[in-house]
């Protein structure tokens, strides 16, 4: 049996190592997983009451438009329920984008580097990816507008970028906008976007409302913390949302994640904290971070890239030995470079404490 020949270069996705395989491997008791950019402080307390509430309805299949949640969320985003589509996290979404708009031969513009799946699911689709590298770790949309041709289709704008963590301005963004073609749809992915209440950052629901061209994912697996429950939404103009709509797979989303995403949203006092005390972890982390003499990009998310000025392999595996899980750049085409999660006070000084120790101890060997 001979699988599509376009699939056959395709890496897996790797994701960072669960808690309980470093447990196992490494025999330690505490482990502190700062790798994929989960929020520590778990997800509303609201959200929880509305998972329990569902167990009762778990032989019954979910609605498959989450109608009670596009209402909810339509309301929330001051946008028509026509407006949004839902998926089994945006990765979901963005699957759906690339099998609604893509066929081969056609052509799909990125950055480079950036969120992997962009890249996975448009080759799925026999698309040629262009990609365009990152200038000082944030995307260079003037070069990527000089890559647009006839044959694009797609191009794809990760804001705040991960795995970097830097942003695109509302200027430089409008800017953009104003020259790609009008056949050209733009994704803008802002998973992080609930982060950051920064002037500089631009808004996609107010973007969407200008262009046409323009679709913004969301997610709540982030600031929202449902991650394990797969739930996440794009929001554009009707037209664009119901063609990606003809593709998406029924009950794509289940019970569960459709009623606790419906009372997180409405829980916007907890999205609140979450925000501030990531604020407060990132003027920690960067204040310790600046003390080591390490660089890193501006954080716009709730995770930060930085410098250790060491082969980023051995800080990775060393901070694991230590208990400490974070993203190690020579995965990311970064090689001194780490990602690390904003945790907790308490799991940033213990993370701060372990690369302290770990900086040391790779000083000393070389």
């Amino acid at each position: 049996m001979q699988p599509k020949q376009n699939i056959i270069h395709l890496p897996v996705y790797q994701p960072g190592k669960p808690i309980e395989e470093v447990k196992r491997e490494l025999g330690l008791s505490e482990v502190i997983k700062l790798a994929s950019n989960e929020n520590p402080f778990g997800c509303s307390p609201k959200a929880r009451e509305a998972i329990a509430a569902e167990a009762a309805t778990i032989s019954m299949y979910p609605d498959g438009g989450a109608v009670e949640l596009t209402a909810a969320l339509a309301e929330h985003l001051g946008v028509r329920p026509n407006q949004i589509i839902f998926g089994a996290g945006s990765d979901d979404v963005i699957l759906m984008i690339a099998r609604a708009y893509l066929v081969q031969g056609d052509e799909t513009v990125m950055a480079t580097h950036t969120f992997p799946q962009y890249k996975h699911n448009c080759e799925i689709e026999g698309a040629v990816s262009i990609e365009v590298p990152l200038k000082d770790g944030k995307h260079d949309l003037p070069a990527m507008l000089a890559k647009i041709n006839e044959r694009t289709k797609i191009v794809w704008v990760c804001n705040p970028n991960n795995p970097t963590g830097t942003v695109v301005t509302r200027s430089e963004l409008n800017d953009f906008l104003k020259q790609v073609p009008p056949h050209v749809l733009v994704v803008l992915d802002e998973a992080y976007i609930e982060y950051t209440d920064s002037a500089d950052l631009p808004d996609g629901i107010e973007v969407i409302a200008e262009y046409k061209n323009v679709i913004t994912l969301r997610t709540f697996s982030k600031i929202y913390g449902l991650a394990s429950l797969r739930i996440g939404y794009g929001v554009g103009h009707p037209e664009v949302i119901h063609s990606i709509n003809q593709v998406r797979e029924p009950f794509n989303t289940n019970r569960f994640a459709q009623a606790a995403a419906k009372a997180a949203v409405k829980d916007q006092q907890f999205i609140a904290y979450c925000r501030e005390q990531n604020a407060k972890g990132i003027e920690y982390l960067t204040g310790e971070f600046n003390r080591l003499g390490l660089s890193y990009y501006p954080a716009y998310g709730n995770f930060i890239m930085v410098d250790v000025k060491r082969p980023a392999k051995e800080v990775f595996e060393s901070l694991m030995r230590k208990g400490l899980i974070v993203r190690g750049g020579h995965a990311l085409d970064f090689p001194t470079k780490i990602r690390v999660t904003v945790g907790s006070s308490e799991q940033n000084a213990k993370f701060i404490a372990a690369l302290t120790q770990v900086l040391d101890e790779i000083a000393v060997q070389a």
